[in-house]
């Protein structure tokens, strides 16, 4: 699903990519899939391999040797710790958000 502009985002491609790596590794296109899949959101190609060359440099995911043309990523110990850190400080911002949510009058 193509975002709008006037939508509010809540998803960078650094997260979507660790997200799908922590169930095992992919390539790209499988990536891709998974995300749509999972987070109805389409990285285009150009995003998806620019965040995993930084990806990589960073030391959260790395490249596998080829399977022909497809090359295949795994996340790292230090991607799947920051993957961790993110979604549980996602998980503490949406209780309280939908808390205040429950008490605000309308």
């Amino acid at each position: 699903m193509a975002r709008r502009k006037s939508e509010v985002a809540w998803a960078d491609p650094t997260l979507l990519i660790l997200g799908s790596l922590a169930a095992g590794p992919k390539h790209g296109y499988a990536i891709i899939l998974d995300t749509k899949e999972n987070a109805d959101i389409t990285l285009g190609p150009g995003t998806l391999y620019g965040a995993l060359a930084r990806l990589e440099e960073r030391g959260l995911v790395r490249a596998l040797p080829g399977q022909e043309r497809r090359r295949p990523y795994e996340i790292t110990a230090a991607g799947a710790a920051l993957l961790a850190a993110r979604l549980k400080a996602m998980r503490s911002f949406s209780a309280h958000g939908l808390a205040r949510l429950r008490t605000a009058r309308p």
